[in-house]
């Protein structure tokens, strides 16, 4: 496949690259046969992506010229060493090792200075306050040594007691603070404390890092861009489905979870999704959470789901309207388009312009999607709102196979020529009846294959397909797992209120956009009408014809005569007909939006909403993930593994901090093979060895043991005492 110097490791890395891109391998597989880690591995992905071959070729360790420690944290740790602190609490308070601390103070030490604040301690309520630096503005600590976009800035505080958060928040109205460091205290039983189990999933998605890419920092604020994305990803695996819910929940038993004081209540939320909004980057942060989904489950790529959900608007405002389907009318409405992999979970989603069909937004998906899988070809799976053969013919030529349902009337096939199949798919047994054929389009220039159903009831489903290389069954079972995709949909809203309004703000629209003419809208029904009175009219004057008695009226005037009045309608009647028809010859089909109503140039606000979609996918890849982990020791996982997961994000469990670690002791759940189910998912979980975001806290977890029902016996459990049966004298 590739050839390269043993010696070259440029070559190598590059070789890595290539298999994993080019789905040969997937990225453990490539760096167990390479002897690396699956982590250099994706460093060398995100290189190669970002600067090529040359980008490979950087040298590794730290960058040279830039400090280990940011000079805008000098000052606070040559303040803090004057004032008595160890290197170690210095090291811990500030997120870094001891021996950076040291590299960082030795040099330095004929600058150190004491200048506090001007706060006296004695206004905090009753806590003793470390002695506080004086440090530089936030704008200006990031304009001084701004740190790389793609990791986390380390984390300080100057709070030794997790509930007062008092200097931390000073340093945050000063502007000296752009994220407050998460702050843990022991506790018993807290709280729905065992969604923590869902942090190591939430990091090794990606989410923090990439948004941190993405937007940098949206500082400087206590509750900064890492504390607002774990509170809103833990609001919707808690189902607080919207920030207006937050006001149903204590926010200092919420705190506790997130390692603050208190956790932000429902302005301080709606700022943060505004603040974030601002920046016109979800797209880039769904683009950026999609690649790395595409890098690690690359194999469930070979069929990528594609549909609409529409999303029913009650408000005031005047925006296009849209056919939602299961209420079985049309009314205003937004389009979301969603991509799914092979195992159902979502990739990324795209809103529709002005309610856009199927046809019209499949390239625009297929362009998006040609970014993520590379020159793979890949099968895109649709339902019949994405029929056209003409645009099937262009998917093949952009290297993509086609799989749907076939539109419109075709011939039934005899019953006696379907055959039983049977195989074993994805662990699941299927059976269908099956006709294979192949079928022509576009006046026999499109060749596709037809894999036609029936149903026990006598019903006959046609699937075309571009893959001849597949076998029919699973040709047929690919597409109805197409309904995967609707339950997850039906998931979503009920669930996370997938449907609920983000905010009540406009955009506007673009003026230029054609629409449908209302006029010949009109005009249509009115020539609809014309040509239901000629047929009626047509009709009445064939059954006259036919039952003209000829004895009596023999020639055609006379027949014209007797029935001059049927005859002066019909005649009426296409008159009308044609005018209607050189009337509306002279309308144009579509008109600009801005000629029909200055009130419909408007649109739903969709930065925010698209930002809260992408928070509710991740939850949702979340829960997938964990139900991946959680399969193979419980047996219902398929029925009940979410039901499960519910119930432990719920759960309490008790919270132990050391130097080092994030101990979470969950308690036991309602039933015992639940309990021993989670605890074999918090056995893995702890193997993963995850560092809480903001922290240098690994995190730990365990099942507290089932109380013991009854009393407990040091030995065998003593029999029935001996009866005695009297003789019979």
């Amino acid at each position: 496949m590739h050839h390269y110097g043993a010696r070259d490791a440029v070559a190598e890395a590059y070789a890595m690259v290539f298999l994993v891109d080019a789905g040969y391998a997937t990225q453990r597989e490539v760096a167990v046969a390479f002897g690396c880690s699956e982590r250099t591995l994706r460093r060398h992905q995100e290189r190669y992506h970002n600067g090529g071959m040359a980008a490979l070729a950087t040298r590794s360790g730290w960058r040279p010229g830039r400090r280990r420690v940011p000079t805008k944290r000098l000052r606070i740790i040559e303040d803090l060493k004057a004032g008595g602190m160890s290197n170690r609490e210095i090291a811990a308070r500030l997120g870094v090792t001891e021996k950076a601390i040291r590299k960082a103070v030795g040099p330095s030490e004929q600058r150190m200075r004491q200048e506090p604040l001007p706060l006296d301690s004695t206004q905090t309520s009753g806590s003793t306050a470390p002695a506080t630096p004086t440090v530089k503005p936030a704008a200006e600590q990031r304009t001084a040594a701004p740190s790389p976009v793609s990791a986390e800035p380390a984390a300080m505080s100057l709070d030794r007691d997790p509930t007062n958060r008092v200097w931390d928040r000073l340093l945050a109205c000063g502007g000296l603070l752009d994220d407050a460091t998460p702050i843990f205290s022991n506790g018993q039983a807290v709280p729905g404390a065992a969604v923590l189990s869902a942090v190591p999933v939430l990091v090794a998605s990606g989410i923090f890092r990439l948004a941190h890419k993405v937007y940098g920092e949206i500082g400087p604020a206590f509750y900064g861009l890492r504390t607002t994305l774990l509170t809103l990803l833990l609001m919707a695996l808690w189902r607080i489905q919207r920030p207006e819910a937050l006001k149903e929940h204590d926010p200092e038993r919420l705190g506790r979870v997130l390692g603050l004081d208190r956790a932000p209540e429902i302005k301080t939320v709606r700022r943060k999704l505004t603040r974030l909004a601002s920046y016109h980057k979800a797209e880039q942060l769904g683009a950026e959470l999609a690649r790395l989904r595409v890098e690690e489950r690359g194999q469930l790529l070979g069929f990528l789901y594609v549909d609409g959900h529409v999303r029913a608007y009650h408000g005031q405002r005047n925006i296009p309207k849209a056919h939602v389907a299961r209420l079985r009318l049309s009314m205003p409405a937004t389009t979301d388009y969603w991509v799914n992999d092979q195992a159902g979970d979502p990739l990324f989603v795209i809103t529709a312009a002005a309610n856009a069909g199927l046809v019209k937004m499949l390239p625009q998906i297929l362009q998006e999607v040609r970014k993520l899988v590379g020159d793979r070809r890949g099968t895109v799976v649709f339902d019949r709102g994405g029929w056209s053969p003409k645009l099937f013919q262009k998917l093949l030529e952009a290297n993509f196979d086609i799989l749907t349902y076939r539109k419109g009337k075709s011939r039934r096939i005899a019953a006696q020529r379907f055959v039983v199949r049977r195989a074993q798919i994805d662990g699941r047994t299927v059976e269908y009846r099956l006709h294979d054929q192949a079928v022509r389009f576009l006046k026999g220039k499109l060749r596709l294959r037809q894999v036609t159903r029936l149903s026990d009831n006598g019903h006959q489903t046609q699937v075309i397909t571009s893959r001849w290389d597949l076998a029919d069954i699973e040709v047929a079972y690919r597409m109805f797992e197409r309904w995967r995709q609707e339950n997850f949909f039906k998931y979503l809203r009920e669930e996370f209120l997938l449907d609920a309004l983000a905010d009540y703000q406009v955009e506007p629209d673009d003026p230029t956009r054609t629409v449908p003419n209302p006029e010949r809208r009109a005009l249509d029904k009115d020539i609809h009408s014309a040509q239901a009175e000629v047929a009626e009219l047509e009709w009445a004057y064939g059954a006259a014809v036919v039952d003209n008695p000829e004895g009596r009226r023999p020639t055609m005037r006379g027949f014209k005569i007797a029935h001059g009045q049927l005859g002066k309608q019909l005649r009426a009647a296409r008159e009308r007909l044609t005018a209607l028809l050189t009337r509306r010859r002279g309308i144009p089909p579509r008109v600009e939006v801005g000629d029909v109503s200055a009130g419909a140039v408007v649109k739903l606000a969709t930065e925010r909403k698209h930002l809260t979609n992408l928070i509710k996918m991740v939850a949702y890849q979340t829960e997938s993930d964990l139900l991946a982990l959680l399969k193979s020791h419980y047996a219902r996982s398929d029925d009940e593994g979410r039901t499960l997961l519910h119930e432990l994000f719920h759960a309490a469990a008790d919270i132990d901090v050391t130097e080092t670690e994030l101990r979470v002791t969950i308690c036991p759940l309602s039933s015992p093979h639940r309990t021993l189910a989670v605890q074999a998912l918090c056995e893995t979980l702890t193997e993963t060895a995850t560092v809480f975001p903001g922290t240098c806290l690994t995190m730990r977890f365990a099942v507290h043991p089932r109380p013991q029902i009854g009393p407990a016996f040091p030995g065998p459990r003593p029999g029935p005492a001996p009866v005695t049966v009297p003789s019979s004298t």
